[in-house]
């Protein structure tokens, strides 16, 4: 399966899909060698800090290995919405948890989505990896 991976610097993404599966087995807050996503990130250093689903679950940091489970969540990461029978306009109730599905930290071939930041940067800039191609330029006939 096809992992897309969303590579972000100083507020730009960098976004790679690949077949490959050198990244099955890492966890979330692993460091690893560019390389492993893409050969145009040789050289940088990247964490991986989230990742999500085929079904869009979230991966949490807290959660070993690369299974589904169900935890007692407050506000933040894997859980936003309002509890069901709350108005619209109401503010968040403090202190409230919801049980939740969640994924756990690991790679697994179910992950679809992985986000990464860049550690270290490499010779090649990351502002040169958004250049389009040059594309050789064809002769135009006037008539």
């Amino acid at each position: 399966m096809a992992f897309k991976i969303n590579v972000s610097h100083n507020g730009k993404t960098f976004k790679v899909e690949t077949e490959d599966e050198k990244l099955v087995g890492h966890s979330i807050g692993e460091k690893i060698d560019g390389a492993e996503i893409s050969e145009d990130l040789k050289d940088y250093e990247i964490e991986i800090t989230g990742t999500s689903d085929k079904s869009g679950f979230t991966g949490l940091e807290e959660i070993d290995g690369p299974n589904m489970k169900r935890a007692l969540l407050g506000y933040g990461k894997g859980m936003k919405r309002k509890p069901k029978g709350e108005k619209k306009k109401s503010t968040r109730p403090k202190g409230l948890r919801l049980r939740k599905t969640v994924r756990g930290k690991e790679i697994s071939l179910d992950t679809v989505q992985i986000n990464t930041k860049v550690i270290k940067e490499g010779a090649k800039k990351f502002d040169s990896l958004f250049a389009p191609a040059e594309v050789p330029a064809e002769e135009v006939k006037v008539e």
